[in-house]
């Protein structure tokens, strides 16, 4: 991990204060968090672990003691983990352990690599997430979500379309804006859409979240960050029940970011692409959403989803789609 991003994490490593009178998902939850770095060792001999992962790991937990359900996050493309580490530690907030591992700090067209990382970093999970984690916080690996942004959309959709073998079994998928290549006919290997109408053949619950300008370039010279063709749409379409689908209208491809990317490669998130006026509405609703929906499909509780579905629960942004095919998900 580059010392930017170590540096990010271990800043970020401070308690995130639960407020007594937040009441919804889009605000911060009950738990206070911390932030913990884990690095991978080539050189096993020298780890200060009995077994380190296969990539190096940024970590979102509950700091009170419990047994909590499980999200492997995947970042986006020649992005840093520790870039998502407000949207990390909202997740925790409600009681959740996140682990996002950083797959690649430069890589190539080809995300068959960030597949393997994934399942690699999977099937470690059961083997030695316990020694990084406080020993009265425990990790319930029978309750397991995958989560992904751009091109890590794509890997989290490709690994659970078994693109690559996991030891683990994943109950709930989200793909934060996907990306599948640069345009319909020149998606990236391995490609996930078929454009087949509800193809995907996913024994879980899915949940897609797009964003309404990522698809418009920033100026005439960039590409568009979330290309039509290949972009969030184009993977709901694909999407069989139990699914949902959210849109968010004025806010781009990297507005859920923390709102300081440090470094050079932190600083190109503002120019790369379309934005929103500010990243904050966009993190607290992308958090909120993963955190209702991995409460519905994780913990049997569908309340904080219905109400987002049904407009109940006002959201922090204004929403362009709202769709959900049907489950066994019963109305409040």
């Amino acid at each position: 991990m580059p010392p930017s991003s170590a540096a990010a994490a271990a800043s970020a490593s401070a308690s995130a204060s639960a407020s007594a009178t937040a009441t919804n998902v889009f605000e911060i939850g009950k738990y206070r968090t911390m932030l913990q770095t884990v690095e991978a060792d080539i050189c096993t001999a020298k780890s200060k672990l009995p077994i380190p992962p296969p990539k190096p790991l940024l970590v979102g937990m509950p700091c009170e003691a419990g047994e909590f359900p499980l999200l492997v996050f995947l970042h986006g493309y020649l992005l840093y983990n520790s870039f998502y580490s407000q949207l990390l530690q909202h997740i925790a907030s409600h009681g959740f352990i996140v682990v996002a591992p950083q797959l690649y700090t430069v890589a190539g067209a080809d995300a068959t690599g960030d597949i393997k990382s994934t399942a690699a970093t999977t099937k470690w999970l059961s083997e030695g997430l316990q020694n990084v984690l406080p020993p009265n916080v425990r990790p319930n690996l029978r309750k397991l979500g995958l989560a992904g942004h751009s091109r890590g959309g794509k890997a989290a959709f490709a690994l659970a379309l078994e693109k690559a073998e996991t030891s683990l079994n994943f109950s709930a998928l989200i793909g934060i804006d996907p990306v599948d290549g640069m345009d319909k006919g020149k998606q990236t290997h391995p490609p996930v859409l078929t454009y087949v109408p509800r193809s995907f053949e996913l024994d879980m619950a899915v949940m897609v979240i797009g964003t309404g300008l990522g698809e418009m370039k920033k100026n005439p010279l960039l590409p568009a960050c979330a290309p039509k063709g290949v972009n969030h749409e184009d993977f709901f379409n694909e999407c069989r029940a139990p699914a949902c689908y959210f849109v968010a209208k004025d806010y781009g491809h990297l507005d859920m970011l923390d709102d300081d990317t440090p470094g050079i490669r932190g600083k190109t998130t503002y120019c790369l692409c379309k934005n929103g006026e500010s990243r904050e509405p966009m993190r607290r609703f992308v958090a909120g959403n993963v955190v209702a929906f991995m409460k519905a499909y994780l913990l049997d509780d569908n309340s904080d989803l219905m109400a987002i579905i049904d407009r109940r629960e006002t959201a922090p942004v204004e929403l362009r789609n709202i769709e959900f095919l049907g489950s066994n998900l019963k109305r409040e």
